[in-house]
């Protein structure tokens, strides 16, 4: 039985590994930045009561992250695996008219979070002499630039830096660290705007249709992470849902499937 903390999980892609993970027989921490889970995923959890904590966290706040893990660890024991999840998008605009506090926002959270987050899981973990961390990669990971998207996918390419680096330095102590890339998803992220307004991108039509080719629900990507998470013992991995000869496919027999996302 595992001990997980998953930054940003109180909906998408955190949510849905908060449950895979509980449906496998771990005990996890969820957090999120509201004073208390949402009644909605509190349902969701019901039959897990006992198995799962929730703690407030602002990850760009290190005493807050290191709140949260002094928590989980009275609560659980020791903490076996560490997952920043916690993400900000900006609106869907060209670098230069992205106001000053999206730009912020999304630095502290996506690369200064996820550093607070990886250098207290690290140090801690060092202590116990195992543990694994991973943190969540995205559009911008593998270079590709997507106009109006750059200051998020400048956060994500620096967020696989840090990580290889990270793995780099873990080595020889019985910590690991490693990637998570979901591919596209059908989240908020997409949905919505960071003020929670309808994002422009899904009146798109060129977006759709590529969506609606490449992107799976955050149920489907969190049933696939999951067991690999509990069963890798590799450092530096990178455990991929959306991998190029998957994307290919998905082109190629476009016109063969139904259903649509948005």
């Amino acid at each position: 039985m595992k001990n997980v903390v998953i930054t940003g999980s109180t909906r998408g892609i955190g949510f849905a590994m908060a449950k895979e993970f509980l449906r496998a027989g771990c005990n996890v921490t969820l957090s999120g930045r509201g004073e208390a889970l949402p009644e909605a995923a509190r349902d969701e959890l019901s039959p897990f009561e006992g198995k799962y904590i929730y703690v407030r966290c602002n990850v760009q706040e290190k005493a807050s992250l290191q709140n949260l893990w002094d928590v989980s660890l009275k609560q659980w024991g020791k903490i076996d695996i560490w997952i920043n999840n916690a993400g900000q998008n900006v609106p869907h605009m060209f670098s230069w008219e992205t106001g000053e506090t999206y730009t912020e926002n999304v630095i502290k959270t996506n690369i200064t979070g996820m550093i607070y987050g990886s250098q207290i899981a690290a140090a801690e973990m060092i202590k116990q002499g195992y543990g694994a961390i991973y943190s969540m990669e995205g559009l911008g990971s593998n270079d590709m630039i997507q106009p109006k998207t750059i200051l998020y996918g400048t956060t994500k390419r620096a967020l696989r830096y840090f990580m290889k680096g990270l793995a780099r330095e873990l080595k020889g102590t019985g910590v690991i660290a490693g990637r998570l890339s979901p591919g596209m998803m059908l989240t908020d992220f997409i949905t919505k705007t960071p003020d929670g307004d309808p994002s422009e991108v899904i009146s798109d039509e060129k977006f759709r249709r590529l969506f609606n080719i490449l992107a799976d629900r955050p149920e489907t990507v969190a049933k696939f992470f999951i067991p690999r998470i509990l069963k890798n013992t590799k450092n530096d991995a990178l455990i991929s849902w959306l991998t190029n000869r998957k994307a290919a496919w998905r082109f190629i027999t476009a016109g063969f499937r139904r259903g649509r996302l948005i």
